[in-house]
């Protein structure tokens, strides 16, 4: 716990906004020169703070997004009829269908810092190499057979992987079956538009490396576990890593939640096991805009309800049980995902053993001190 732990008990009505409810003095009558004068800062593309309070000050944040869910049975589908009538390659780059949260208006944003998107890429196929400014990465709820190439490095894509693309490394991706494959991505599109940030630039219309092997060149130097290279003792901003694999992921969960059954302070919580995935040259999270986490729930475990700044979006790994978002409870499933917009409480609930990913905007957050959590039934 932090010191931007510490917060008053959240509003029981989180739509309503005390601020717009207080008398302000501050609205004088109307008279003929105060309308004339709201015409003239109008005019001048000026807007006067006292009338507004409420809409740009809240007591609490408020995020436009609102919790929504996305179910993998419906998306998938959807995603393999364009995969039907939409070519891949220069011009579209990727056939990528964004979560379009509801409560923003038509954007392309699961939050209002968070891209995510479902990517179809059908067989044989081969999605142009390019690059952004905007960070990126792919999580494999099902499937194998491509290979994403990140500057000239062909990196696997297997069920249970969590794969990055930092920004401004050119990427290009291959399927070399006959089958096609899905997985998801995340990007902080939406945060890179509103700090004006966005660079992009095409690579090569195929990609620079067909090769296929099991391992990617970035992990044979960097994926060793405690060990780091004396040729790489330099912090990076993101993590060189570029897969981190479903069968280390699993048995770190594994043995948190066996140590627990041993007496020994392991989890989260009781029966709520959970990794973050790290940067090894600082420990610091993998991508300077993106947290990724993966956590573990025995059957039958409810976590306390949470509430915490900043957005995050989940997807079902594994396993069947309930997310609850406000006053929203969903029975989730595998690949479902579930978007949390910033300070709504949350908790999960598992029917089965639940495994599920989870990204967030969290380096952001923390790094400018807004970083606040309230845990429900914790003292304060």
């Amino acid at each position: 716990m932090t010191q931007h732990d510490t917060v008053s008990s959240p509003s029981d009505h989180p739509h309503e906004n005390p601020l717009e409810d207080v008398h302000n003095v501050m609205a004088p009558e109307q008279t003929e020169a105060l309308e004339q004068l709201y015409t003239d800062f109008a005019a001048q593309h000026l807007s006067p703070l006292w009338t507004q309070l409420g809409e740009v000050m809240t007591d609490v944040p408020r995020s436009k997004a609102i919790p929504f869910v996305w179910r993998w049975n419906d998306l998938l589908p959807l995603a393999a009829r364009s995969g039907d009538l939409v070519p891949v390659g220069r011009g579209g780059e990727r056939r990528a269908i964004a979560l379009a949260n509801p409560g923003l208006k038509g954007r392309p944003y699961a939050t209002p810092t968070i891209w995510a998107a479902i990517q179809y890429l059908g067989p044989r196929e081969t999605a142009p190499e390019h690059r952004h400014s905007q960070n990126a990465f792919r999580f494999v709820v099902e499937g194998e057979g491509v290979w994403t190439v990140v500057n000239g490095d062909p990196v696997a894509m297997r069920r249970g992987d969590f794969l990055l693309t930092p920004g401004w490394n050119f990427h290009g991706h291959h399927n070399e079956t006959d089958h096609p494959m899905a997985w998801i991505d995340g990007l902080d599109v939406p945060l890179a538009e509103h700090l004006d940030v966005g660079f992009f630039e095409f690579g090569t219309e195929r990609v620079t490396d067909y090769s296929t092997p099991d391992v990617s060149r970035a992990e044979r130097l960097w994926a060793n576990p405690g060990l780091r290279p004396l040729s790489g003792l330099d912090s990076q901003v993101n993590s060189p890593i570029h897969a981190y694999r479903w069968e280390y992921t699993d048995r770190a969960l594994t043995a948190q939640l066996e140590l627990e059954a041993e007496g020994f302070p392991a989890t989260v919580e009781q029966g709520h096991a959970g990794i973050r995935y790290s940067n090894p040259t600082n420990g610091g999270d993998v991508m300077s805009t993106l947290r990724a986490e993966f956590h573990r729930l025995r059957e039958g475990t409810q976590t306390a309800s949470r509430r915490e700044v900043g957005s995050s979006v989940w997807q079902v790994f594994d396993g069947r049980g309930e997310i609850v978002v406000a006053d929203q409870v969903w029975q989730v499933d595998r690949g479902d995902l579930v978007v949390v917009p910033s300070w709504e409480p949350w908790e999960l609930r598992a029917e089965t053993q639940l495994d599920l990913f989870r990204f967030s905007d969290a380096p952001v957050i923390e790094r400018l001190a807004f970083d606040r959590t309230f845990v429900a039934g914790r003292e304060r």
